[in-house]
């Protein structure tokens, strides 16, 4: 039976490649995009400013689209040290009962995280998603959980989880603009774009043919993410994520009514973001600063660096400039903690504030004391002998 259903997947994978082609010619740049579907959000990620929207808090299901917020809590974990792409997952009977997208993981089966999240970012496996959910915090349930108070954390004020993969229940639903904001939280991690960007790929030791079920990451110029979904309930829905000229934009459509509808309406969104809309760069996150003197500390100085990023959105054609005023003290006293505020950048344009970031210590700084002084001394000298 496992034979047989690898063999279905690599007929499906050679289908899906011969037989799908996407539209996506540039649309003329226009404040009115016809979408087709039932709610639809652009946005900015860097400044998550949305430049279009459509019922964009409407509370509608996601289907897989789910799995956005389950790779978050992956990539959170490993970011965390919690887990690592290494780890083994071992699926449970429950984990292996899932329907709909799956890669057929049978109860006991061992799978790596890097797989695991292979199968759910690129074939959207329901049963993958269900088993990294047990491996990362015991149940689905518990995960769940931790979906629901990283959705409050992040402002998602239109959603309530039900599962960790979207199928279709009583109570599990979202909006375009949560979906933004959880794949906005999600693009920050680099190495996501290694799973998402996947066009074929294989599982057991290739032995299982993927293709991505989000066509735009072939189709579309500058694509790299996310996640597609769809159940008879939710219809088509899309979270499409594309990269150009140093401006990354996320388009999330919901209640589609066909899949090519979801991908061309994404595309005219996305389309629409790259003509009219540039990105200006302030500053990046953790860009040094100089340094500052340090009073009675072990070390005379302390350096310092920005405590986020701070980038502007315009309309094409009206970048101007970003003018800047770093606003730090002279000195600060020890003991100094790391990330201690000790300024500010004020960013301003044709004479107006149009934003700030804090200026901080990328380090700690002890307060000196005769004792440190003296195992400073010694360590020098014994230093010095070696």
């Amino acid at each position: 039976m496992k034979k047989f259903l690898r063999i279905i997947s690599l007929v499906c994978v050679i289908s899906l490649l011969l037989g799908f082609a996407v539209v996506t010619k540039a649309e003329e740049p226009s404040a009115s995009i016809d979408i087709q579907a039932k709610s639809a959000v652009l946005m900015e990620q860097s400044t998550g400013k949305v430049l279009f929207e459509v019922n964009s808090h409407e509370k509608l299901p996601p289907a897989s689209v789910t799995k956005v917020m389950t790779m978050v809590l992956i990539m959170e974990a490993i970011d965390n040290g919690k887990i690592s792409f290494d780890d083994l997952v071992t699926c449970s009977e429950y984990a292996a009962s899932m329907g709909g997208s799956q890669v057929y993981l049978e109860p006991g089966e061992q799978m790596t995280v890097q797989d695991m999240l292979k199968a759910i970012a690129v074939a959207s496996g329901n049963d993958a998603s269900v088993a990294m959910a047990e491996h990362i915090c015991g149940s689905e349930e518990a995960f769940v959980k931790a979906m629901n108070d990283k959705a409050k954390e992040l402002g998602m004020n239109d959603t309530n989880f039900v599962n960790c993969n979207g199928l279709d229940t009583e109570n599990h639903y979202t909006s375009a603009y949560d979906i933004a904001l959880m794949s906005r939280e999600l693009l920050k991690y680099p190495k996501i774009h290694d799973y998402l960007t996947i066009w074929i790929d294989s599982l057991r030791e290739g032995k299982f043919g993927l293709a991505n079920t989000n066509k735009l990451v072939r189709f579309y110029k500058g694509a790299n993410g996310i996640k597609t979904g769809s159940t008879s309930k939710a219809l088509y829905c899309l979270s499409a994520s594309a990269q150009r000229d140093g401006m990354q934009l996320i388009a999330t459509i919901m209640a589609a009514p066909t899949s090519s509808q979801r991908f061309s309406s994404a595309s005219k969104l996305l389309d629409y973001g790259f003509a009219q809309y540039a990105v200006v760069r302030g500053v990046e996150k953790d860009e040094a600063v100089g340094e500052i003197n340090v009073s009675k500390g072990m070390y005379p100085k302390v350096k310092l660096q920005t405590a986020a990023e701070f980038n502007l959105l315009v309309e094409k054609g009206k970048q101007g400039s970003i003018d800047k005023k770093v606003n730090i003290t002279d000195n600060v006293m020890a003991p100094v903690e790391k990330g201690q505020k000790v300024g500010d950048i004020v960013f301003s344009s044709n004479g107006e504030e149009i934003g700030k970031v804090d200026v901080v210590t990328a380090e700690a700084i002890e307060k000196i004391t005769v004792g440190k002084v003296f195992n400073k001394l010694v360590k020098r000298w014994l230093n010095a002998r070696n």
